[in-house]
């Protein structure tokens, strides 16, 4: 193999030539490294939470037509990256090789996670996914992965279970992000801070982070009673609201005062407009769902006259690995709503 390489994976590219592998129609998963390269010997793949949900609704909920159109996309395309949401997931898995020139840090026998997407990620699936039950975003698999010199993987702690690591992980720029946004609230007294889809893996981290940065007041808006039940019980949150996160009005009116800062953790279209509404003027909006559309967004904004911020959650923020895992080892209700919503499958 030609042991020329681009520390951001250029070489992978089969198509069309000249963009970055997250832009790729198809990447090249030849499990032969280059010295700056890692292969990965997969053991689970997770779904992000938007993927999975359009997958699951287009296949009717069934298992096996879902499995099959995860199995296409992979073989299709060297990756997972669903053609629909533009989305993928992460991966965990234990290192195989690692190139003397890889600057991971990464040797023969760690098992890792990987923090880069599976959009950009050349994967390969050997086992036809026949451990997949279809009904979680959690996917056991067996097959291989190829890491770049700029890719980002951390090694699993050794006191938490690999389901549950992996789930924290996949969200980990989620609560660092919010940390960031709200340490820096310039405002008196700290921020209002408003979580909308607050009872999933991202948005519980992210209100815990939220709080342990300063935030004056926390609020989760949930879509049902029982999650509602769930997040009030745990509380992580100052007050729990009820609303449908795309009805806007319906945001603007359980929220009440517009919160200072709105964190979108919600995996289904049509967010945008009520996370705008519900932000004070001046305020700051985070989209972290992959369902988001950024033109309703920055259109939306616009429409409404709203002077406020909006960042993309990019998943990577510098130390997002240790306040993730540090917030679920600490806050004893992030970790049972994690469980819980792994059907205790975190406990494995």
């Amino acid at each position: 193999m030609d042991a020329t390489s681009s520390p951001v994976g250029l070489h992978r590219v089969l198509e069309p030539p000249g963009v970055l592998p997250q832009a790729a129609a198809r990447l090249d998963t030849d499990p032969r490294i280059r010295p700056d390269e890692v292969r990965i010997r997969v053991e689970r793949l997770n779904l992000d939470a938007a993927s999975y949900r359009q997958l699951h609704t287009a296949h009717d909920g069934d298992p096996a037509a879902i499995r099959a159109a995860v199995l296409e996309i992979i073989a299709a395309r060297g990756k997972m990256q669903n053609p629909v949401t533009g989305s993928g997931g992460m991966l965990v898995g234990v290192v195989d090789e690692a190139g003397p020139r890889s600057p991971l840090g990464l040797k023969a026998g760690d098992r890792v996670a990987t923090l880069v997407s599976l959009t950009l990620t050349p994967l390969e699936i050997t086992d036809g996914l026949a451990r997949w039950d279809g009904r979680s975003e959690q996917v056991p698999a067996e097959g291989h992965a190829i890491l770049f010199a700029r890719s980002i993987a951390a090694v699993l702690p050794a006191d938490l279970p690999v389901p549950l690591a992996l789930s924290v992980l996949d969200v980990c720029g989620a609560p660092a992000l919010t940390h960031r946004v709200v340490r820096r609230y310039e405002g008196p007294g700290g921020p209002v801070v408003a979580v909308l889809g607050a009872a999933g893996k991202s948005g519980s981290l992210s209100l815990a982070a939220a709080r342990r940065a300063g935030a004056a007041r926390t609020i989760g808006l949930v879509p049902t009673e029982a999650e509602r039940r769930r997040l009030a019980d745990s509380g992580l949150a100052d007050e729990v609201v009820l609303a449908d996160a795309r009805d806007p009005v319906a945001v603007a009116a359980a929220l009440g005062e517009p919160a200072d800062v709105t964190v979108v953790c919600v995996d289904v279209p049509g967010c945008e407009h009520g996370a705008i509404l519900g932000t004070a003027p001046g305020g700051t909006v985070v989209f972290f769902s992959m369902a988001t559309s950024f033109a309703a967004a920055a259109l939306g904004a616009e429409g409404l006259a709203a002077d406020v911020t909006m960042l993309v959650g990019n998943g990577y923020v510098p130390g997002h690995v240790d306040l993730a895992l540090d917030l679920l080892r600490s806050e004893p209700a992030v970790r049972a709503l994690f469980t819980a919503r792994e059907g205790g499958k975190a406990r494995e």
